[in-house]
């Protein structure tokens, strides 16, 4: 089982999961020329997909799926509330949708993928727990705040794709109107530095070894200080982040580093 991100950003997602024959892609939030081509550099034509699996309707995770789906008929999984979204968004999709309920879990090939409720002002939002051969992985992102089923989903898993969307201060004295400040650093809105580092930690307790932080805001965020955040709370339990675990930040606009969950190496 591999992870690669394609995209991780305030502007768009996308990442593929691997099995085998089995390749998953979660979010379709970059172009669907884009996606196709990241699929291409990692040995994957888009006709070889098995699933898309939609966190939320919200734009920077579904930019690229009417596109895609209109030349490759792929099953996308999403909850109620997300697929009557996409629906209307999207036209041709209703023979596509496959309704997931959260906390409920689906067989795709080789791959067992588990959806879990998330925090955020979308309709129906969920995160992912996807487990194959070699281990299991975890998607967190989009979160106004982490909540038990989030923690309760991260626990144990090999690999945790976390989000890091902004340090507080530079959202609250940043330009953005105060509407949106809000949004963003509300409950449902997206992770801080120091929430995300929280739940990094968290996972690195359990047994995570490998914790990809994600969702940077461009505005907000670097990815130095987004690391940097994580570091300090992950030594402040003992864990070495150089040495103990393998911690990185997921490129905004270009392909991540591929992992292979079998101990949680790097491909």
């Amino acid at each position: 089982m591999t992870f690669t991100t394609l995209a991780s950003g305030s502007t768009g997602n996308a990442a593929l999961v691997s099995c085998g024959d089995t390749h998953i892609l979660l979010d379709a939030g970059i172009s669907g020329r884009r996606i196709a081509g990241g699929l291409k550099a990692l040995g994957t034509a888009p006709e070889e997909l098995s699933a898309i699996l939609i966190t939320h309707e919200h734009s920077d995770h579904i930019a690229g799926l009417q596109v895609l789906t209109k030349k490759h008929r792929v099953p996308i999984y999403a909850t109620g509330p997300t697929c009557r979204q996409l629906c209307y968004k999207t036209a041709f999709l209703e023979d596509l949708v496959r309704e997931q309920r959260p906390g409920t879990g689906v067989q795709i090939g080789s791959l067992w993928v588990e959806s879990f409720p998330t925090p955020h002002d979308a309709a129906g939002s969920v995160g992912y727990s996807i487990a194959g051969e070699g281990g299991r992985m975890v998607l967190a992102t989009d979160l106004g705040h982490v909540t038990q089923e989030v923690r309760q989903a991260v626990k144990g898993c090999g690999l945790l794709v976390c989000e890091s969307n902004h340090d507080e201060d530079w959202v609250r004295s940043g330009p953005y109107p105060y509407y949106l400040k809000q949004r963003i650093l509300g409950g449902l809105g997206h992770l801080s530095n120091e929430a995300g580092a929280e739940l990094s930690a968290f996972a690195a307790q359990s047994g995570t070894r490998v914790v990809v932080l994600a969702h940077l805001s461009r505005q907000n965020n670097t990815p130095a200080r987004a690391r940097e955040a994580a570091c300090l709370r992950l030594r402040a339990i003992g864990c070495d982040p150089e040495r103990d675990i393998t911690l990185s930040v997921a490129p905004d606009a270009e392909l991540g580093v591929t992992y292979r969950l079998e101990g949680a190496s790097v491909c």
